[in-house]
């Protein structure tokens, strides 16, 4: 067993460990924002999200949800709802995730299963410091199309060709919206009042819609 901690997020990192043991450690942590657990076949990350994580987590996900609202878009936010597939040995929480394309095949349902149900179409995801597993190999082996992610300052928009991301300009469940945008607009959170930060972003996206 090894043991890896990082600051200011909490991580901890742990081998040899069972899907029995992640399966119960999930049931023990139901409906808990934190902490959040990425299993990789049998690697387990228990990671305590920190502030700053979970400001900017907000803040995107309000973003999205101007954007989609300005373009007529559905959008429903799941949260950070648990995916795992016991076959692969591989299971995860996203920061935040919305279903878009896919929604009318998940709506009304209180609980996922990636065996029948679809992956989010859209998965953001924050690293202020950097994850001792591939949790975008995960996503999309499970076939994620679309992540946001954060690291080092600025926002990437990820999508999936074939088996693995690359890096785009602009988003596909939301077009219009860049990766630079994405990431002028969540740095000005930093320094505007929340109402104010909140017309800034109408604003942006009613011009563009």
């Amino acid at each position: 067993m090894t043991i890896a901690l990082h600051s200011p997020e909490q991580r901890v990192v742990l081998d040899n460990i069972t899907w029995d043991v992640y399966e119960k450690l999930l049931i023990a942590h139901r409906d808990r924002s934190a902490p959040r657990f990425t299993y990789d076949k049998g690697q387990l990350e228990i990671m305590s999200p920190s502030a700053e994580h979970e400001l900017l987590k907000e803040k995107v996900a309000l973003l999205v949800n101007i954007v989609a609202e300005h373009r007529g878009i559905n959008v429903e936010g799941f949260g950070s709802t648990t995916y795992r597939r016991e076959a692969l040995a591989r299971g995860f929480e996203p920061d935040a995730c919305f279903y878009i394309e896919n929604l009318g095949r998940v709506r009304g349902k209180s609980e996922l299963n990636l065996q029948f149900d679809p992956p989010p179409d859209l998965i953001i995801e924050i690293d202020i410091t950097s994850s001792s597993l591939d949790k975008l190999s995960i996503m999309a082996e499970v076939g994620v199309p679309e992540v946001w992610h954060y690291q080092q300052g600025r926002w990437r928009i990820l999508g999936l060709h074939g088996v693995a991301y690359s890096e785009r300009a602009e988003s596909a469940s939301l077009q219009g919206l860049t990766a630079e945008a994405i990431t002028r607009l969540v740095e000005e959170s930093r320094t505007l009042e929340p109402l104010a930060w909140t017309r800034r972003v109408r604003e942006w996206s009613q011009t563009r819609a």
